[in-house]
């Protein structure tokens, strides 16, 4: 088989002619595993991520053009790249030759932080740009949809992007806020003082003159006349691709199981998630007859073959060709496509294929139904023609169609005059998300009439199949459409599209309302059709309209302040200085773990884990496994040299289980093999046999009733709480419950342990925050000394605090292999294995009575928190006493009790994650405040402002601080985000929107940083400096995206007084610093900024008597001399941290350093009827102290603010009720996408801020800004208020975070949810737990 593959790792590209490529191999495992090109990387393994992102270029001989597309890698089959170019990241630019613009723009832009997510930006980013090399905004944000960054919060990726946007001579884009379009008069500033996060004058220009040219000899090979027929057989599997369409028939006839695969979008996931088989499959990629459109007077028939990208550029085409009229059903179409998957999926999934799969919640198929869609069908008995209907979708996945029929194309008819088509559809997220409901709706009038002469409603999500709602059309049709006949057909699609309560797909409530309010909005766009058209004259009032919510995105403005005037221009901190490994990141020559070479007879690692929550292992057969290809053996508890178990707080995890199991997605066992597909196939066949024991706990408070929780309990009081409630004037009791959240760091758990083969010695390559304990964990592990056992951590993938106590224990059982097998062990977990094993945030429930002044002063509150822990302690408990020590926020509350509880379950453990229970802490405060100013109908920012600290203050656990930073943010915010003008705007809005409504909401955060855990506190650093005058660093922290090694190379940088370019950071590991601490608590620069400061001026002042001999040399020429001289050029650097203390029996202590303030003013638009809203604007201010580099930090804080946006708004973590985690990737767990982002989004660091506490007066910043996302959460309750007093409900209501589009329409409580009948709890079974 031909495939040309480009790169110019060898400075020409070669042709790759893989002879035997096996059906199941997929691009992304040959181009990383069999050409070494690791640039393009794995992230979900489902098309879901866009981590894999390549670009493929095709040859037409029949237009004798050539095609280029953007596709994930993931599932694009080997054998269906015959005769394609495929152009990988590397073969764009690297820097050995010279590096591709989107390379550059996306690096200096400062878009790539841990960098994983990178090479597929920038590959989604230069497929856009072959096509369309001035692309428009609408271009970027649909091409970088499908691509998923969990570290940057987009901002800076678009900014980067938007520079090859042609609108670039105005000056908003050149970051200027203040745009001469807006009227604006700059004189009172001159804009050029004001510094940028980046110059775009130093890009390097786009010329599309000087990329790749498409293979000649590929030309040459498609323009021969006598294709072949391809077959390829592998290991389980046979591949064939026809080459005409009698072929095909006759093959489908003699095999009619064989699927036809043309994207690989739905055989493919189903095939690598659900273990589906399928012995030969069917490509009729090269069937030409399946690709042809035609059009006739009564509508186009497109084969069934095409893309959906292509089916939409063709209907884009179409529409202004044709009388308006004719165009209805095609605009519906487009519309659809537009949100039906990302791009790189609508690339390659074929028309076809997509209404085949008959999936129940399908976008096309209802709006194909209603418009009357046929389809032409083929087999040996010959053609006919099947018209898509109620008839068409049999059950689940299946059609009419017979097994041995292929779908050849389908029709689409033009509309008629006095026809509307219209489509809908809600999904979790609004871009690349299957969909929750959606529905095709078309409606016919006679000339001149309102009385309806055809009515057709499809409704996709509301059943097994596409269902169509005939009842309700029989009711409408023959009536003329006025508000009588539709609130009876209300009534009659409520009973006719019922749903029993335990559904499958759940969200029964919020399905079954929004058929109705779909129905209502076809309505509102009939009634003005009808208004324009003159057949009715009553005005549609104002306040009715739906105009879509707004989706332009917006200049952001990123404010800092410049460097001292006296600075050295060599002195590096202080200034937005690039991460020092953006460009290597953009090329793919970065490496991450997993991109190692293959060492010679290196295995491969799967896990076996438990399909049971609460049970007894009876029996553990292994037997079947080790008899597959491949295996090579099966490692289990009792092959463990040294410790079996990892212990914290007097509990014990184990490493493997022996007899018990206490949740699903514990190890039980690991299977090792030569290759990750055997590995994998091993695993699955290895049997466990259970014996349930009684009783799981699982939710809170079934928890809570049998007192399941992790010792101590915690609980901290300052006044005296009970005495308080006595003389206040109202009181307050209210609960407040939050989801988990799943970490989601693009590059999955890795690593990989090789023996040295002398003395027990190992090298453990791991993507670990804390090198020094999982260094431990294996020498316990395989009972040798730690000096045996080196860990390297070259960089991180992202880890957000998942990368700690569970790597650990993952590295520890595959080190235990390599120490069995004597080989290297690799081990990379799947995304959906990761997210089922590795636990994320705790979910909790925070219940709180409060007691306060009718000037809103808060006078008592008494808070209880319970977390879900899972079934081990891991850092539960330092997370349940950090919610307490951060419950007072910002509020001076004289008498404040607050208890907290780690409750234990039988879920998957809960771990740390960035924020570290703060984010949940002040959560469930945030929302007392709120309740309270809503009771006493005020607003909640002046209700905050009442109870701030003010002036010289102590902490509910005694300790002294200043809030006037505090304070400053807060004012700054109110003031840069023109707070009161915009609250009477948005007053205003809601009372002339009846169905849209706007909130806006400000929130402050005061955030303490550093270990309260005092030998934590602590770094050490080791500094050589080589005879040439170059400089390598090393110290304890890991680089994971945040920025360490660049501010790191800053600190080096005005130490020695040398360019950064002199210094280096190879990597982190345990044999150059040894027993460090993580890299977390937002304190790794300020741990080991200082201690790397320290080596530095101790190197500085050993080269003093040189300088002074020669006060006119150069570094080198002083370096050189010391040499001579015999003077040391290599020094260690340690900090000693602050003693930080707490004492929980009195109640108190000094937890933290110091602290980091922020406040943050949102505002959204929410779309009553749907629950889909948009943030239309976010205003940051964060008092971080003096910036060490403000790009990176800027970077910081707007990736905290979209995590905590998907914690508060998005992500949704879904058990079943036997305990098994149903959202295990990007296609059930929805993180931010570039949709996502706010549509304005100003950062400002607040100006003037010193910090006596840490290097060069900084602040950490990794950790505090995340809660501000909640920001969006009380702008979305603050719009969902407004919506409720329409249906005259007022006073404090419950809204559970996250607020999904779900729960934000629930809580409306529109006319169309209210008609919606309860189901009782305890009438039936729920599809999921409420955990």
């Amino acid at each position: 088989m031909q495939l040309s593959t480009f790169t110019q790792v060898l400075k020409y590209k070669f042709t790759v002619t893989e002879n035997h490529a096996d059906p199941e191999t997929m691009l992304l495992s040959f181009l990383r595993e069999k050409l070494r090109l690791t640039g393009t990387k794995y992230g979900c393994g489902g098309g879901g991520c866009g981590a894999c992102t390549v670009m493929v270029s095709r040859y037409q001989p029949a237009t004798k053009t050539i095609i280029h597309y953007s596709a994930n890698a993931c599932l694009l089959p080997l054998c269906q790249l015959h005769g394609a170019a495929v152009i990988t990241v590397e073969g764009i630019g690297s820097t050995k030759t010279r590096i591709h613009p989107v390379q550059e723009r996306i690096a200096k832009a400062h878009g790539s932080q841990c960098g994983f997510c990178t090479p597929g930006m920038v590959m989604s980013m230069y497929a856009l740009l072959r096509n369309k090399p001035q692309p428009t905004m609408e271009d970027i944000t649909q091409a970088l949809a499908g691509n998923l960054c969990r570290c940057t919060g987009y901002r800076p990726i678009v900014d980067g992007c938007r520079t090859f946007c042609q609108e670039t001579n105005c000056c908003q884009a050149n970051g200027v806020g203040n745009c001469c379009l807006n009227g604006a008069n700059n004189a009172d500033e001159p804009e050029h003082e004001k510094p940028q996060l980046f110059d775009k004058d130093d890009f390097l220009p786009l010329d599309p003159t000087q990329e790749l040219i498409f293979p000649p000899e590929l030309i040459l090979m498609a323009e021969m006349a006598n294709p072949q027929t391809l077959t390829f057989c592998g290991e389980r599997m046979t591949w064939v691709s026809p080459t005409s369409l009698e072929e095909l028939v006759q093959l489908k006839t003699s095999n009619p199981k064989a699927p036809l695969v043309m994207g690989n979008t739905n055989i493919g996931p189903d095939m690598r998630f659900k273990g589906v088989q399928h012995p030969l499959i069917i490509s009729p990629t090269r069937v030409t007859e399946l690709f042809e459109v035609t059009q006739t007077p009564q509508g186009v028939c497109l084969g069934a073959g095409c893309s959906l990208s292509e089916v939409r550029s063709l209907l884009e085409k179409l529409v202004p060709q044709l009388p308006e009229e004719k165009t209805e059903l095609f605009k519906a179409l487009i519309q659809q496509l537009g949100n039906l998957g990302s791009q790189q999926i609508r690339n390659v999934a074929s028309l076809g294929g997509n209404i085949m799969s008959a999936y129940p919640n399908s976008d096309l198929n209802p709006i194909l139904a209603a418009g009357n869609s046929k389809v032409s069908v083929i087999s040996s008995g010959g053609r006919r023609e099947v018209p898509l209907n109620q008839d068409f979708f049999v059950s689940f996945g299946k059609t009419i169609l017979k097994p041995e029929e292929i779908l050849v194309s389908v029709f689409i008819p033009f509309s008629r005059k006095g026809e509307f088509v219209r489509a809908f559809r809600q999904a979790p997220r609004k871009e690349s998300s299957f969909a929750t409901v959606t529905t095709g709706m078309r409606v016919f009038f006679s000339e001149g009439s309102r009385v309806v002469q055809d009515i057709s409603i499809y409704y996709g999500g509301m059943g097994p199949t596409t269902v169509s709602a005939a009842k309700t059309c029989a009711a409408i049709v023959a009536r003329p459409w006025d508000d009588e006949t539709l609130s009876r057909a209300y009534d009659i699609l409520l009973d006719e599209l019922a749903l029993p309560p335990s559904a499958p797909g759940g969200k029964v409530e919020f399905r079954r309302s929004l058929t109705l309010s779909f129905l209502f909005k076809f309505n509102l766009e009939v009634l003005q059709k009808l208004r324009e058209m003159n057949v009715i004259t009553d005005e549609l009032p104002e306040k009715m309209q739906i105009k879509p919510l707004p989706r332009e995105i917006q200049r952001s403005l990123q404010e800092f302040q410049h460097v001292s005037k006296g600075q050295s221009n060599q002195d590096p901190v202080g200034r937005p200085i690039m991460h020092r490994s953006a460009i290597s990141q953009a090329t793919g020559e970065a490496v991450y773990c997993d991109d190692i070479p293959k060492t010679d007879g290196e295995l491969f690692l799967a896990l076996v884990t438990s399909s049971r929550a609460h049970a007894k292992i009876t029996g553990l057969d292994v037997s079947e496994a080790l008899q597959l290809p491949g295996v090579v053996d099966v490692i289990t508890s009792k092959d463990i040299p040294g410790k079996k178990v990892r212990s914290m707080f007097g509990y014990h995890e184990e490493l493997l289980a022996e007899s018990k199991v206490s949740c699903i997605g514990q190890m039980v066992c690991a299977v090792v093999a030569d290759t990750r597909a055997h590995a994998k196939r091993g695993a699955a066949a290895v049997k466990i046999s259970y014996e349930d024991l009684p009783d799981p706990v699982f939710t809170i408070e079934e928890a809570v009733e049998k007192s399941s929780f992790f010792e101590p309990l915690r609980m901290i009081e300052r006044g005296n709480v009970t005495e308080a409630f006595k003389s206040v004037d109202q009181v307050y009791e209210g609960e407040m419950r939050m989801g988990g959240q799943e970490h989601f760091y693009m590059e999955t758990q890795s690593m990989l342990v090789v023996p040295v083969g002398e003395e027990t010695e190992f090298n453990v390559y791991v993507s670990t925050q804390w090198p020094t304990l999982t260094q431990d964990a294996v020498a316990e592990t395989l009972d040798i000394p730690s000096n045996r056992v080196t860990c390297h951590v070259k960089r991180i993938g992202g880890a957000f605090g998942g990368k700690v106590t569970k790597t650990s224990i993952l590295a520890s059982i595959t080190s235990v292999a390599a120490w069995k097998t004597n080989h290297a062990v690799r081990c990379v977990l799947e995304r959906g294995e990761d997210m089922l094993i590795t636990g994320g945030r705790h979910p909790i429930l925070g219940k709180y009575k409060v007691g306060f002044m009718n000037d809103g002063r808060i006078v008592a509150a008494d808070i209880q928190y319970f977390t879900n822990a899972g079934n081990t302690v891991d850092e539960s408990v330092l997370v349940v006493e950090k919610i307490l020590l951060h419950m007072d926020n910002t509020y001076n509350i004289p008498n404040l009790r607050g208890r907290a509880a780690a409750c234990r379950t039988n879920l998957p453990s809960n771990t740390a994650f960035r924020g570290f229970g703060v984010p949940q802490s002040i959560m469930v405060v945030e929302n007392m405040v709120n309740d309270v100013a809503v009771v006493l109908g005020r607003p909640p920012d002046q209700v905050r402002e009442i109870n701030m600290y003010k002036g010289l203050s102590v902490t509910h656990y005694k300790f002294e601080f200043s809030p006037e930073n505090m304070l400053r943010c807060w004012e700054e915010c109110k003031a840069k985000s023109d707070y009161s003008a915009r609250r009477r705007a948005i007053d205003q809005f809601n009372q002339q929107s009846r169905w849209k409504k706007r909130g806006m909401s400000l929130i402050p955060i005061k955030y303490g940083i550093a270990f309260a855990e005092s030998f934590l506190n602590q770094a050490a650093a080791l500094v050589h400096i080589y005879k040439d005058g170059s400089v390598l660093v090393n110290h304890g922290g890991t680089e994971m995206g945040q920025g360490i090694h660049t501010k790191i190379q800053q600190v080096a940088s005005r130490e020695l007084h040398i360019p950064p370019s002199k210094i280096y950071i190879s990597e982190t590991s345990t044999n150059t610093v040894p027993n460090t601490c993580p890299s977390a608590a937002s304190f790794g620069t300020d741990a080991n900024g200082m201690a790397v400061k320290n080596a530095c001026q101790t190197l500085y002042q050993r080269l003093e008597p040189l300088r002074q001999k020669d006060p006119k040399g150069s570094w080198e020429s002083w370096v050189r001399a010391a040499f001579f001289e015999k003077i040391s050029l290599s020094a260690t650097g340690f900090h000693r941290g602050p003693d930080l203390y707490m004492d929980w029996d009195k109640m108190e202590g000094q937890p933290y350093a110091y602290y980091t303030f922020g406040a943050c003013c949102c505002e959204v638009e929410l779309d009553c009827l749907t629950g889909d809203y948009r943030t239309v604007k976010t205003d940051i201010v964060v008092d971080i102290g003096r910036s060490l580099n403000p790009s990176v930090d800027i970077g910081q804080i707007e990736g905290a603010f979209m995590q905590g946006l998907g914690l508060y708004t998005l992500e949704e973590l879904k058990f079943s009720p036997s305990g098994l985690l149903y959202t295990r990737g990007p296609s059930q767990y929805k993180i931010p996408a570039v949709c996502d982002m706010p549509l304005q989004f100003n950062v400002y660091l607040l100006s003037d801020s010193h910090n006596p506490h840490a290097i060069y007066s900084s602040k950490g910043i990794g950790e505090p800004v995340l809660f501000l996302g909640s920001s969006v959460f009380f702008a979305i309750k603050d719009a969902v208020a407004a919506a409720r007093s329409e249906s005259g409900l007022v006073g404090p209501f419950s809204l559970d975070s996250p607020a999904t589009p779900e729960r934000a329409c629930l809580a409306c409580a529109s006319r169309f949810t209210q008609k919606i009948p309860d189901s009782k709890p305890g009438s039936f079974k729920p599809r999921a737990l409420n955990i």
